[in-house]
């Protein structure tokens, strides 16, 4: 059924939650509809903080995504997560994998959580991604927080999407993290060692604070090094957007 993107444009900006799902949907199917509503969507008066979170799989960055929102929705601002994933062999959308970590947030109002299948996208992101920031901007989302597939040093694509990049490593992957400093190290912001009580921690810690100007360690599991890293965003989002006093 065909919807007048200029209706579907109002709607996004009045923060229906259906709007914004629906013109999400045209513009990964890239429908014309989908793509006149994008181009008839002014810039918003006020930048939401888009904020990428990237690294190996297995360090804990759906985990730490859901302890960011939580800690965002204590400051009473709205939320939205774009959940990139690889692409089901079977529908061509997206295979969930543990966004089920993020379900606790469903019933909230304030919380969008949408993943997106790469669809053959290399770079870590899905080629809908930087649409999808967009129209959450417009609806009015305060922060809006992007995972990236989670396939190693090559995410570099975030840096194009985001403000501020956060790249989440673990304990003992010292090839894996050896091999991000020539490539996914260099756009980061900010990296944070999750799982910090493991063993070892103290180590990679060290390893990182060596070179990179910002290191926060945090157990995501438990919301420990969380507020820490809050704060590390907040500073860097007032050093991108020096004149946004609500970061």
């Amino acid at each position: 059924m065909s919807l007048d993107p200029i209706e579907l444009v109002s709607r996004v900006k009045a923060g229906d939650v259906r709007a914004v799902s629906r013109l999400i949907t045209l513009l990964e199917n890239r429908e014309p509809d989908g793509i006149a509503a994008l181009q008839r969507m002014d810039a918003p008066s006020r930048r939401a903080t888009v904020i990428g979170i990237t690294g190996y799989p297995g360090a804990g960055k759906s985990t730490l995504i859901d302890q960011l929102a939580s800690a965002y929705r204590r400051q009473g601002r709205k939320v939205g997560i774009v959940a990139v994933d690889m692409t089901s062999p079977l529908t061509g959308g997206a295979i969930l994998g543990d966004r089920i970590r993020m379900q606790d947030h469903s019933s909230d109002a304030g919380v969008f959580i949408r993943s997106m299948a790469t669809r053959g996208q290399h770079g870590g992101l899905a080629r809908a991604t930087r649409d999808a920031v967009r129209v959450l901007e417009a609806a009015g989302y305060d922060v809006i927080l992007v995972e990236t597939i989670g396939v190693g040093q090559d995410e570099v694509d975030i840096v194009t999407v985001v403000q501020t990049v956060v790249a989440v490593v673990a304990p003992g992957l010292g090839d894996e993290v050896q091999a991000m400093k020539a490539g996914l190290f260099e756009v980061a912001h900010i990296v944070v060692v999750n799982k910090g009580d493991r063993e070892n921690a103290d180590a990679t810690v060290r390893d990182l604070q060596e070179w990179l100007p910002r290191v926060v360690r945090t157990v995501a599991i438990k919301g420990e090094g969380v507020p820490e890293l809050i704060e590390a965003i907040a500073e860097h989002q007032r050093l991108v957007n020096p004149r946004d006093k609500t970061v």
